[in-house]
């Protein structure tokens, strides 16, 4: 079993570049905020280049920059097992949970508002109503939220189209045209999937709308906008509630501003859906 990542660097620290040195003064003094940090994140913190944070990992002997990030969230969970600062453990009561799930979920709405962009959340709009087509895409619990934008704005406009395989998502994008819009959802900014079909987008012509925790993650890189949403999340919380809770409250501003926009028609949209669904219920 390797070591405590702390213990490591401590261990270390000695045998590190200057640079080095930096980062891992950075990391032992913000142990619990440096899990949630992308690379480019942790880099502008330290003063450091990217490179000098996947050297520094290596050194310490993780094979990248989540596996060492992963490292620190089991040693600062395991810290707060111990004894540290407050957590979802064995002895908490089910209020003691309830209280603290609820703290983290409301942080999340706060962290979600603290971020919203009044111009550019305009400019999202503005490209989803000029779009031909808007193909809402995701992977994993990400594109659960895809789905529900798709599900969300089919109530205003018949154009939103939730595309859910990966292999699907390719084809999409090599079929779209500088008329569409990718409206891709992911928490990291930085999956394999969604760069490769990002990348095809882009050759293509399509627009491509990020909502994303990180606006200078390599998704972002290749986004002609980015939403940013709110939510820390750590390697051991992977589709934590809270992120989609923040991601779920960006879209429904998102979709109260496309609507805005002809309200009129939009709401007599929604009614003829309505009228039209009236039957299914009971």
């Amino acid at each position: 079993m390797q070591d405590n990542v702390f213990e490591t660097i401590s261990r270390e620290y000695y045998d590190l570049t200057a640079s080095e040195k930096k980062t891992a003064d950075y990391l032992m003094s913000h142990q619990q905020e440096s899990q949630y940090m992308s690379i480019a994140e942790l880099a502008e913190e330290c003063g450091v280049a990217e490179a000098t944070i996947s050297r520094f990992c290596r050194r310490l002997g993780y094979k990248g920059y989540n596996a060492f990030k992963l490292a620190i969230a089991n040693a600062t969970a395991r810290f707060s097992r111990d004894g540290g600062s407050a957590g979802s453990g064995e002895t908490d009561t089910f209020a003691d949970t309830v209280q603290q799930l609820y703290r983290t979920d409301h942080d999340a709405l706060a962290q979600a508002l603290s971020l919203l962009n009044r111009s550019t959340l305009c400019a999202a709009a503005d490209k989803l109503e000029a779009a031909r087509r808007v193909y809402c895409m995701g992977q994993g619990g990400s594109m659960l939220i895809a789905e529900e934008a798709a599900h969300l704005f089919s109530a205003a406009s018949g154009k939103f189209f939730a595309v859910r395989d990966s292999h699907m998502q390719m084809i999409r994008a090599v079929n779209s045209t500088s008329q569409d819009v990718l409206l891709y959802f992911s928490y990291s900014g930085a999956t394999r999937d969604m760069m490769e079909t990002l990348q095809v987008a882009r050759e293509q012509g399509a627009y491509i709308i990020l909502i994303t925790r990180f606006s200078k993650s390599p998704g972002g890189e290749l986004a002609d906008l980015v939403l940013q949403c709110g939510a820390n999340e750590s390697p051991l919380q992977l589709g934590s509630v809270a992120a989609k809770i923040a991601q779920l409250f960006l879209l429904d501003v998102l979709f109260a501003e496309f609507c805005r926009r002809r309200p009129a028609e939009y709401t007599q949209r929604r009614e003829r859906i309505a009228a039209a669904l009236a039957d299914k219920h009971l």
